[in-house]
């Protein structure tokens, strides 16, 4: 009985202890370019001449990626805080290169990056 709460005791504090590393994530800076996930996905649209789309699309609703070439790699863009839509900062560039400073965290395989600023 005594080994059983020893092992649950431990696992608790396990998981609680994975929860305060995601939360406590380091801030990191990436750069790439910010799309519009829906369009660039299913039609590869991107550049300058999809920058009015991809603003409304952000303003709706439609999740933010920052694709970063360079790395091969993208990013599904988090507001700073829960229940906020994504800061006009972010959807005002769409389209363009801007090197972002905040979180990073990655949930069973996918990428994530939480925004404090833009540049």
């Amino acid at each position: 009985m005594v080994k059983k709460l020893v092992i649950a005791a431990l696992g608790l504090s396990i998981s609680f202890s994975s929860a305060a590393m995601v939360l406590a994530a380091d801030t990191s800076t990436v750069t790439g370019h910010l799309r519009d996930s829906f369009c660039y996905t299913t039609m590869g649209a991107k550049g300058s001449g999809h920058h009015k789309c991809a603003v409304k699309c952000a303003k709706a609703g439609i999740p933010v990626l920052l694709v970063d070439d360079k790395n091969d790699k993208s990013y599904i863009l988090l507001p700073p805080k829960d229940d906020e839509a994504m800061p006009a900062s972010v959807t005002s560039k769409m389209e363009d290169e801007v090197t972002l400073t905040g979180h990073e965290f990655t949930k069973q395989g996918t990428s994530f990056f939480q925004v404090e600023s833009v540049k």
